[in-house]
């Protein structure tokens, strides 16, 4: 991706207001990543998030700040991953090609790409919204995607004819089946956890799965397991915000 990276003033309501879509909205490009990984075939040309990196400046009220941009993007439920792909010019305390972890809070923004069509990229429009046309073609040309107008932010993959797509995505659906077989031959699979506490309920309910939470409580899978840092299923569930899994998720 091309360094010029055009910047507004990140405290403006409409930047602001920017942030706090992606944040809010950032649980459906997390889901899109989660389902990408399992693709024999790629779907996505790109993905990535912007971090807000903070450095001391000597001014307690005016640190430094710089907005840049995250490839190989993780996600626990709580914080975000990945390796920079910028060269800062502000901070100095990250590096491009640093792994970079920080709490969701700290996001500004996510974008990903599938057949040339960008999904997210809220601050990116408003940032276009204050050029002039040549400057958007310029801009669009260094992203190598047609951004479109900018009040124009689509979310998730295939919106514009499914709706349905924003309650539970395709996959999680087409894939049920198979995971029951795949859970019938190896029920182990149901209740292990990683070294951090993490089972596969756990990241199924990070990435909102709501026919893969189905089948896996079915298979045996324990609701009240507790990652390291002590969080369940529904403790994600419910810091997400996917509402179609609270009913799951909730012991009687």
């Amino acid at each position: 991706m091309n360094d010029n990276i055009f910047y507004t003033n990140g405290d403006s309501p409409e930047m602001l207001r920017a942030i706090a879509k992606a944040q809010e909205t950032f649980k459906y490009c997390w889901r899109e990543l989660s389902w990408e990984a399992r693709r024999i075939v790629p779907a996505l040309d790109l993905a990535y998030v912007k971090i807000a990196f903070v450095q001391p400046s000597g001014h307690p009220d005016k640190p430094k700040v710089e907005y840049m941009w995250v490839g190989d993007v993780g996600f626990d439920g709580d914080k975000v991953s990945g390796t920079l792909i910028n060269t800062p010019s502000i901070v100095n305390n990250v590096a491009n090609g640093d792994f970079i972890e920080a709490p969701l809070s700290r996001l500004c923004d996510w974008l990903f790409s599938s057949n040339d069509i960008p999904y997210g990229g809220f601050t990116i429009q408003v940032l276009r919204s204050e050029m002039e046309e040549e400057q958007r073609d310029e801009h669009d040309e260094a992203w190598g995607l047609d951004f479109g107008e900018p009040d124009e932010v689509y979310i998730v993959r295939e919106e514009e004819t499914d709706p349905a797509t924003q309650e539970e995505h395709p996959m999680s659906i087409n894939m049920k089946d198979s995971l029951l077989q795949f859970l019938q031959k190896n029920p182990a699979e149901a209740t292990n956890a990683d070294e951090d506490g993490f089972t596969m309920l756990h990241r199924e309910a990070i990435a909102g799965n709501r026919s893969t939470v189905e089948v896996l409580l079915l298979a045996g899978a324990n609701k009240s397991a507790q990652t390291k840092s002590g969080k369940s299923a529904l403790d994600f569930a419910h810091q997400l915000n996917w509402l179609h899994l609270l009913p799951l998720l909730q012991t009687t």
